[in-house]
């Protein structure tokens, strides 16, 4: 009898004990989110890191899986791999939905890098122009020639008031779609990789950063910057989950993950880990 009493408590305290541990894992585990980024730069660490930090008040862990294919985040976050993601704007998100069939949504903007049209160089290095309004009539202006980002540096020189589409918005922009050039530029279309080395040999070029950067292209010959509005919404970049994130069993961490990442330290962490070649865009 006294055996059968002492195994009955041991039963019991063992049952209350891994009930303890089930429920405290299943808090701490609400607590908890995975991120999907690809592999991460020295200025996405330190991004995360002062996201990480604005969380500690709020007892939110990060848990980081880094991706070397663009087409892996995405499909880790549909099939519950990671709760959330962040490495891709809305245009390669919509574009992703509609290939697989998901329908992933944007839970929060981050940043935008804004793309440039830089001046043509002499052959010492020096800028040829320091305005847009110097630009002469047919200056020669080279753009990334594949759609998305001739689209995207059209929609810059629209902006920047030397050309008028006549579309907007998402939807891609070619050079058939120019339906006002008033200074008669001479639009070159380059492999994107190119732009920055026509500089040499053309008024103007647009730029994007991943080319710029490495090319070491002095930021200040920079004669318009991409602005954030309608047409440019598309290039925010962003933390995209489930469509149905909301009603999940993380939802309140995910919003404090949100409200962590739009603080003023991540917005000044943005600006000086990229010398502002990123934006905050919240």
């Amino acid at each position: 009898m006294k055996l059968k009493k002492i195994l009955g408590i041991t039963s019991i305290a063992l049952a209350s004990t891994l009930l303890l541990t089930a429920c405290g894992g299943k808090s701490s585990d609400k607590d908890t989110l995975t991120v999907g980024v690809m592999t991460r730069s020295d200025s996405e660490k330190a991004k995360w890191d002062q996201v990480e930090k604005n969380l500690e008040k709020d007892g939110v862990k990060l848990k980081f899986k880094e991706f070397t294919d663009y087409s892996q985040p995405n499909k880790a976050v549909a099939n519950g791999e990671v709760d959330v993601n962040a490495f891709q704007h809305y245009n390669f998100l919509n574009n992703w939905n509609k290939e697989n069939k998901q329908n992933l949504v944007a839970i929060g903007e981050t940043y935008i890098s804004p793309i440039h049209l830089f001046s043509g160089t002499s052959q010492n290095g020096k800028a040829k122009y320091t305005s847009v309004s110097q630009l002469p009539d047919g200056a020669k202006i080279s753009v990334p020639n594949d759609a998305t980002n001739e689209s995207r540096a059209l929609y810059v020189l629209q902006s920047a008031g030397l050309i008028k589409l006549n579309v907007s918005g998402e939807k891609l922009a070619t050079i058939a779609n120019i339906k006002e050039n008033k200074k008669d530029l001479d639009i070159k279309e380059l492999d994107a990789s190119q732009t920055a080395r026509s500089l040499t040999s053309v008024d103007a070029a647009i730029v994007n950063n991943n080319y710029a950067v490495p090319a070491k292209i002095d930021y200040k010959t920079s004669l318009y910057k991409e602005k954030i509005d309608k047409n440019s919404k598309q290039w925010i970049n962003v933390i995209a989950g489930k469509k149905n994130w909301k009603k999940s069993d993380k939802a309140a961490t995910i919003k404090k993950l949100v409200k962590a990442y739009h603080q003023n330290s991540v917005k000044k962490v943005i600006k000086d880990a990229t010398n502002g070649t990123d934006v905050a865009a919240w």
